[in-house]
């Protein structure tokens, strides 16, 4: 599975599609429309994505965060809900105000997704009403350790790995590190820990 593209932006092409250029491989990505804004061509950008096999085809839909992407997968774990009705969902509403219309069980706003009625806005929040009580938290199950997390050290391990320390040096670097650090400010810590042995 591609769980994310580190890349240069190539191309948008609204309303949903980006061209992520990965060591001279451009991947298409459907994307959320807000996200898509997000982006500017020529500069860098890390898209969490979710790959998506059918009988149809691949298709790859990327995230600009890991709460996007959890919920995009719940969406699509709903029976007769696919990935593009997942991506019009994000698309219309952010993770927070999509998750609390779920848990208040508000039909209404539900149902102002693209392509979603009354009997589907009703099956979405009977199949995930109780996986979202908790609000935007609970979008993570019990058994994934902070998601967002594990990706900022996975990034900073790779970065580590590309200035030649090995795979042992960077897990004892990292170590310790303050939580809720994102990737750069794992780096220098790693790397002041490297530097003072």
């Amino acid at each position: 599975m591609i769980a994310f593209l580190n890349g240069t932006v190539a191309a948008v092409l609204p309303p949903q599609t980006a061209y992520i250029d990965v060591a001279g491989v451009g991947y298409a990505v459907a994307m959320p429309g807000g996200d898509l804004g997000k982006l500017a061509v020529g500069e860098e950008a890390r898209v969490l994505t979710y790959l998506s096999v059918t009988e149809n085809g691949i298709a790859l839909f990327g995230f600009l965060s890991e709460e996007e992407r959890a919920l995009f997968e719940k969406l699509i774990g709903v029976s007769k809900v696919g990935p593009k009705m997942a991506l019009a969902a994000l698309s219309t509403f952010s993770p927070a105000e999509l998750a609390d219309a779920i848990a208040s069980q508000d039909i209404a706003r539900v149902s102002h997704i693209p392509g979603v009625g009354k009997k589907t806005a009703e099956r979405i929040i009977l199949e995930l009403k109780g996986t979202l009580e908790g609000g935007m938290a609970s979008l993570f199950s019990q058994g994934e350790v902070e998601p967002a997390r594990n990706l900022a050290v996975q990034g900073a391990t790779e970065a580590l790995l590309s200035m030649g320390f090995t795979s042992a040096e960077a897990e004892v670097a990292l170590k310790g590190a303050p939580e809720g650090a994102g990737e750069g400010a794992l780096l220098q810590y790693a790397l002041k820990r490297l530097g003072s042995r």
